[in-house]
């Protein structure tokens, strides 16, 4: 397996210090394992990017400090949620004879059938899996061919990929790692247009309801003015003891008797 080179140097500046490293493009980091106390170390930031992007998480590193040389793996880097600048890495020193447990990326090869024929969608379900082995039998990546999903429904899981004898899965091997989902039916796509033109139609008709304001109600046989004083509509019945208006020309049950 190859092993990749990358200069540190020992870090003096520790804790909130640290951001002036950041400032200058420097990485503040620590070199732990099982054999060695943990050593706060630096790395140019562009050193580390360059050395990542070809070892990743599982390929071997090799550093040398104070004139001694330790292969390590790049792990638990942490970034700035918006500069995306790194802000910390820990680099693993490992023994070359002691079995140890990694993450190894998934990669996606090759083209659906059912993607291709517009059968279906391919869903990547699973980025990466956990595996015991060796430091010098880690594989950078582990390829995932999709060429035998012809179909919706079918799928590829952990226990049909084509593994080293070296490496001990630890990942569950009935977990999905892609599959072929169905496409948007036109039934569907019909359905939910109505349903999506229903809503906004209902929207529409609050919105026009609350612009108008409560300018009246009416409920059976009784109208409401602005003022909220009730009158009888034309036809109405008047409720039970209230006095009747009386007809023109006739005097009302409270008038003066003729003197």
């Amino acid at each position: 397996m190859k092993k990749h080179q990358m200069s540190v140097s020992k870090r003096t500046l520790l804790g909130r210090k640290s951001k002036q490293l950041r400032a200058q493009k420097i990485v503040p980091g620590n070199v732990f394992g099982k054999k060695i106390t943990s050593i706060a170390v630096q790395i140019l930031q562009a050193d580390l990017i360059k050395t990542y992007k070809e070892a990743g998480e599982t390929g071997l590193v090799e550093i040398t400090l104070d004139g001694k040389n330790y292969t390590v793996l790049i792990s638990n880097m942490q970034k700035h949620a918006v500069t995306d600048n790194i802000l910390h890495v820990d680099l693993h020193q490992v023994d070359l004879k002691e079995k140890i447990h990694a993450r190894v990326p998934l990669d996606i090869v090759g083209i659906a059938p059912a993607v291709e024929q517009k059968k279906g969608l391919l869903l990547h379900l699973l980025d990466e899996i956990e595996v015991e082995a060796l430091p010098t039998d880690l594989p950078e990546k582990i390829s995932v061919a999709i060429t035998n999903l012809k179909e919706v429904g079918d799928a590829i899981k952990v226990s049909d990929l084509n593994l080293d004898k070296t490496l001990t899965v630890l990942t569950k091997i009935e977990v999905e790692v892609a599959k072929i989902g169905a496409l948007l039916t036109k039934d569907a796509e019909k359905q939910a247009a109505e349903e999506a033109a229903a809503k906004a139609a209902a929207q529409a008709q609050t919105a026009a309801a609350t612009a108008a304001g409560p300018l009246s109600r009416r409920s059976p046989g009784r109208a409401w003015s602005r003022a909220g004083r009730s009158t009888c509509s034309k036809g109405a019945v008047p409720r039970p003891g209230s006095p009747r208006r009386p007809a023109p020309g006739k005097p009302g049950p409270f008038a003066p008797a003729p003197g």
